[in-house]
């Protein structure tokens, strides 16, 4: 079975490389998402489609949490919205079980918001894959290699290896 939900938090570009590379994504369509009220605004972000069967919305919601400045309530956060984007009425539960779950590993409080789906703007065509297109750029080095090795060290049985194995190899 599909699911489907929406994370914002850094740029978008690393977002996107760090769910590209589970097994068990089906697509990261990268851009920007808005939800409704206050946060209507555009702010950069992905939209996973994943086998649900396989992943679960609360190792989702880790990997996410882990892979950006979760408890970080920076200047930026208009840009880089740290939310979790819910696509039904019954994701809520186990999005906000799993970040109640997740505080006690940080020592500040999770800025993560847990907010409906209303709108996405896809990136430009040149923009999408990014990583994967080209893992040697200077950008990709030094703010996406480090996601994707934390992902290694802690998520290792989901991520798909082949994706990765150029890091495998710097190791």
């Amino acid at each position: 079975m599909t699911g489907k939900i929406g994370f914002g938090g850094g740029c978008h570009w690393c977002t996107e490389a760090v769910f590209a590379s589970l097994k068990g994504v089906l697509s990261v369509h990268q851009g920007w998402l808005a939800s409704d009220g206050e946060n209507s605004s555009f702010s950069e972000g992905v939209i996973v489609e994943y086998d649900n069967d396989f992943l679960s919305i609360e190792i989702l919601v880790a990997i996410h949490v882990y892979t950006h400045s979760a408890a970080s309530d920076h200047h930026m956060r208009s840009k880089y919205r740290s939310a979790i984007y819910y696509f039904s009425d019954e994701q809520v539960t186990p999005i906000t079980q799993a970040l109640q779950k997740l505080q006690q590993d940080f020592e500040k409080p999770l800025v993560t918001q847990v907010l409906p789906y209303n709108n996405f703007q896809q990136n430009i065509d040149e923009q999408l894959n990014y990583y994967f297109t080209d893992p040697e750029r200077p950008f990709c080095r030094t703010y996406i290699d480090p996601k994707l090795r934390l992902l290694l060290e802690q998520f290792s049985s989901l991520i798909d290896t082949d994706k990765v194995s150029h890091l495998l190899k710097k190791n």
